[in-house]
């Protein structure tokens, strides 16, 4: 019971501060907010859903170029990578091209299950974006590239 009240006033404080706040603080908040509810509902950088994804997209991919796609690191790919083929949900096979390079493919159940979860991200794209029309969200699709890419050249190498 005492956490409940807690949590209660931890809402209400919340939303005292953000009354109380500038829009440029109310904008971060609402991004970080935004930041944790798709951290909880979506598949990670590495995560094996996205990789499968990727391989759908893809076919076959090298583990280099998959990794410069998912942005991670080499080491991170290697274990989600160790995961799906002892679950049977990839092959890794020598390139013919270049022998220090492996490629990596969805076998069928692979891609039964890459099928599945691609089908659950669309379905999930719709409904985070359902409250807004179309109109709506063309205009917020404007507005976040230009402060993305504001963000990208102002930030750049961790420059402040």
């Amino acid at each position: 019971m005492k956490r409940r009240r807690e949590e209660c006033f931890c809402g209400e404080e919340r939303r005292s501060h953000y009354a109380d706040t500038d829009k440029n603080h109310k904008l971060i908040i609402n991004f970080r907010d935004i930041n944790h509810t798709m951290r909880s509902q979506y598949e990670g950088r590495g995560s094996q859903k996205r990789i499968l994804i990727v391989l759908l997209e893809t076919g076959t991919i090298t583990q280099r170029k998959l990794t410069e796609r998912l942005g991670i690191q080499p080491g991170s790919v290697s274990e989600v990578l160790a995961k799906l083929e002892k679950g049977g949900l990839i092959v890794r096979t020598e390139s013919p091209d270049d022998r220090r390079t492996t490629d990596i493919a969805l076998t069928e159940q692979g891609k039964r299950q890459a099928e599945e979860a691609l089908s659950q991200r669309r379905t999930r794209h719709e409904e985070m974006f359902s409250c807004l029309t179309e109109e709506e969200k063309s205009t917020l699709l404007a507005l976040l590239e230009k402060v993305n890419g504001d963000w990208k050249t102002r930030y750049e190498n961790g420059r402040r």
